[in-house]
């Protein structure tokens, strides 16, 4: 008796409810496991009663899921709430699927369930997306009257929402007598999943007639509905809401509301918001700082970026991202060198990201450098990062490097076609890119982009081919069906003009069927000025004037053709309407680069 008492007390539920809660993802306590051993060595791991604690803790382990299935297996005759236990733990486990079929053990068995029963098994349903075993569960709690029970209701509603039925969903909600906050919450939650936004506002409207009051949980849903509506006044009201009625803005709907406003450009209210928040994870800090870096506050988004307790491959890419977007190119580069000696793994987007700041800068022997990192370090290194690689070599001059990236690729897309194309076009290789260029059109799969013919358009210019340029500039249309754009007229117009027949490329500016840009007439007026027509240069000069009279690089290129041609008095003018306009003469610059530090000397005015 003395043992039996002692037993009795060590394994008291209230002894075993002091090691803690014990969740899906918990390991199992160690009086539990003494526990069962003692249970095991005083034969009675074949009592119901006895196994229940021990069967509970097992089953709500994930890690020791395993054992509730071979405890489960010697219990004689399992009660209800061993087979509940079971039920619930699998319901939650990575095989949801046992739970539904140990329901049907359990009818085998003679016991018909209760409303946990049948709570556990919607969650199960809803996670393998089961709708007709939904169905079937449906039924038997019809059968057994649990239709009447609040939280079966709720966890009916959640099920056929996730099986995306949301007619089988709102149907329940509908006959329900009482409603809680969850019922609401549910129906929400499905209508939000399966993008039907609109309904989502309609219920949230409904429940403020009804006088429920919203959470945390409905105001995300509902947040995100006015985002992907752009029902922006609905959204300031939903905020004014959170705020009269000091909702609790916790983790997920802090974020959300951060993103939401960030990318509306209103980073004002994304950091009042970020303030707000007491508890803060690595995504608040994030989203913040991608939507300062986006508001073109670059200090600002670094001294958030400084300030995270913990970073992630993410908050790493999102500054050298928005230095990138901003053209701050050599502090990208330098953030990604801080982040290699933090030891921070990159992932192929901020790889392509630094590497297209490369490009911008010309930084071959770092490109190479990020390049031999990918190889050496097993990075994930995709279609994405390899077309930036490509794009990196071909704007740094090494378009042999570049089209040997090219050749290595195992699939490759249009962007990759379209890169090589226009490198080794820009790099003085036209042979080659006109080659690939018809390999790309003969190849199926891919067809030419409107990249594509800007690449081969520039291999024409580049070798001189007037009739060719002009044979691809129809092909478009005719052959592929793209209407081409300024910049495809734009290269046409310089190959006529190199060609010195700037009568033909006036003609064709002429007849263009979009309004030819200010660039294109600088193409032509550079051309005069080197040919020495001074009457297409007077015509380009007066279209580019009128188009843009506040470019000052306008006003240079008008009065140095003249002065070119020993025209001093048109030339005069020229300066003279500029210094009337009070258009800022432009400032020239020296450029000097060292491998980490460009340096720019003034050199004239």
């Amino acid at each position: 008796m003395k043992l039996a008492a002692v037993c009795s007390r060590r394994f008291s539920t209230s002894n075993i409810a002091k090691s803690g809660p014990i969740s899906g993802n918990r390991i199992v306590h160690e009086p539990i496991r003494e526990l069962h051993a003692h249970l095991v060595r005083t034969h009675q791991r074949r009592n119901s009663n006895a196994m229940s604690p021990v069967i509970k803790s097992y089953a709500l382990s994930q890690k020791s899921i395993h054992k509730s299935r071979s405890a489960f297996n010697e219990i004689d005759q399992p009660t209800l709430p061993i087979w509940n236990h079971m039920i619930r733990g699998h319901s939650t486990s990575d095989s949801p699927v046992v739970a539904l079929r140990m329901f049907g053990k359990m009818r085998h068995s003679g016991l018909r369930g209760d409303n946990l029963t049948f709570i556990f098994l919607c969650k199960a349903c809803a996670r393998v997306l089961d709708f007709t075993s939904g169905k079937i569960v449906h039924v038997q709690i019809f059968k057994l009257g649990f239709e009447s029970y609040l939280y079966v209701c709720n966890a009916l509603i959640h099920m056929y929402g996730f099986c995306g039925e949301l007619c089988s969903s709102r149907r329940v909600f509908d006959e329900m007598g009482d409603k809680d906050l969850v019922s609401w919450n549910s129906l929400i939650c499905s209508y939000s999943q399966c993008a039907n936004y609109s309904e989502v506002l309609r219920l949230f409207d409904a429940m403020m007639v009804e006088n429920v009051k919203a959470d945390a949980v409905t105001l995300v849903k509902v947040v995100l509905a006015c985002n992907h509506l752009g029902a922006w006044k609905i959204l300031d009201s939903v905020v004014e809401y959170i705020e009269n009625n000091r909702v609790h803005i916790d983790v997920y709907l802090g974020n959300t509301l951060i993103n939401v406003y960030g990318r509306r450009g209103s980073v004002g209210f994304a950091r009042r918001v970020f303030d707000r928040m007491t508890v803060r994870n690595v995504v608040s800090w994030n989203v913040m700082v991608i939507a300062t870096a986006k508001s073109g506050d670059l200090a600002a988004a670094r001294k958030l970026f400084s300030e995270m307790p913990e970073r992630d491959v993410i908050s790493w890419t999102s500054m050298i991202t928005g230095y990138a977007q901003g053209n701050q190119h050599d502090d990208a580069i330098n953030l990604f060198k801080e982040m290699m000696v933090a030891k921070a793994i990159p992932d192929k987007i901020t790889v392509a990201t630094v590497l297209s700041s490369c490009a911008r800068l010309g930084r071959l022997e770092m490109g190479r450098a990020i390049h031999d990192y990918v190889i050496n370090e097993s990075v994930e290194s995709d279609i994405y990062v390899e077309n930036a690689l490509i794009d990196m070599y071909c704007k740094c001059g090494s378009v042999e490097e570049a089209t040997k990236v090219f050749d290595e690729m195992k699939g490759k897309d249009s962007v990759s076609w379209s890169s090589v194309i226009t490198g080794l076009a820009v790099n003085g290789n036209s042979h080659r890119a006109l080659e690939l260029f018809m390999e790309m059109s003969r190849g199926g799969g891919l067809k030419p982009t409107h990249g594509a013919f800007v690449g081969v358009l520039l291999a024409c210019v580049h070798s001189g081919l007037v009739e060719k340029g002009l044979e691809f500039l129809c092909s478009m249309q005719k052959d592929h069906g793209l209407a081409p754009e300024m910049t495809h007229y734009g290269c046409v117009v310089d190959l006529l003009c190199r060609s010195g027949d700037l009568s033909r490329a006036y003609e064709f500016v002429r007849k263009m069927p979009i309004v030819p840009s200010g660039a294109v007439w600088m193409i032509l007026l550079s051309a005069c000025k080197t040919h020495g027509n001074l009457v297409l240069a007077r015509i380009a000069s007066e279209k580019l004037l009128e188009m843009d009279p506040g470019n000052g690089a306008n006003y240079v290129l008008s009065s140095n053709s003249y002065a070119s041609a020993e025209r001093w008095d048109d030339a005069m003018k020229v300066r003279e309407l500029m210094g009337s306009r009070d258009i800022p003469k432009l400032v020239g610059w020296s450029c000097v680069g060292t491998y980490d530090i460009p340096n720019k000397c003034l050199i004239s005015k």
